[in-house]
């Protein structure tokens, strides 16, 4: 994306991204928001990993996703 471009640091890490506002007013929604990702993944990628399983059990614990019990299912669809 020619509207976005990186600084870096003595050692060559990225260090700041500078955007053009007026050069991203040409770019659709979807292009944005890849850009909007691509900043977040940036920001995160020293973060702690967490597995889906565990992200599943909070969400179920919370009362946030309701997961039905496969197993009734499969039961009722035999029987």
């Amino acid at each position: 994306m020619k509207a976005v471009s990186f600084v870096t640091d003595e050692t060559h890490n990225r260090r700041y991204a500078q955007i053009d506002l007026k050069g991203i007013a040409k770019y659709n929604d979807e292009k944005l928001e890849d850009l909007m990702d691509i900043i977040i993944a940036e920001a995160r990628k020293d973060e702690k990993s967490i597995s889906w399983e565990s992200v599943k059990a909070e969400l179920i614990k919370e009362g946030k996703i309701n997961v039905p019990d496969r197993h009734k299912a499969i039961r009722k669809k035999r029987a």
